[in-house]
């Protein structure tokens, strides 16, 4: 990878739509994912931040995700963007190593009974904890 970000354009899908398969270089945020992550950006009023996406060691199986906001990629983040229905554009950084197992996956935001939230949707995943906060490779 380049000392420069990568932009890489993703073409977000439906919540719950069938999606095609995701590169394993790439991250996908979904349209549901992209309204949220503008909704939360407008509250905080940082129109230009992105949402930081990565994993790092600890927790109960030995990963857990970080989802973080960041005013500034650094120069070898990947950038992946994703729009929402009304145009506004919004994206996420990853950081090189955190691509290795984020790779292929699928961003999505999810409403239920049990409340609401951001979900990975990971192929990379091999398993997780019981506590929602840890992740196995």
């Amino acid at each position: 990878m380049s000392a420069t970000a990568t932009h890489n354009e993703t073409h977000p899908q439906k919540s719950g739509a069938p999606a095609a398969p995701i590169s394993k270089k790439e991250v996908e945020v979904t349209v549901a994912a992209a309204q949220e992550i503008a909704k939360q950006r407008q509250k905080r009023g940082t129109p230009n931040a992105r949402i930081r996406v990565g994993v790092r060691g600890g927790g109960c199986t030995g990963f857990t995700y970080v989802f973080e906001w960041a005013d500034e990629p650094k120069p070898t983040d990947s950038i992946f963007s994703a729009s929402t229905p009304e145009g506004e554009n919004v994206g996420i950084v990853v950081d090189p190593k955190s691509l290795v197992y984020l790779g292929g996956m699928s961003l999505d935001f999810v409403k239920g009974m049990m409340g609401h939230g951001f979900k990975f949707n990971n192929p990379n995943a091999k398993g997780a904890c019981g506590c929602g906060e840890s992740v196995q490779f």
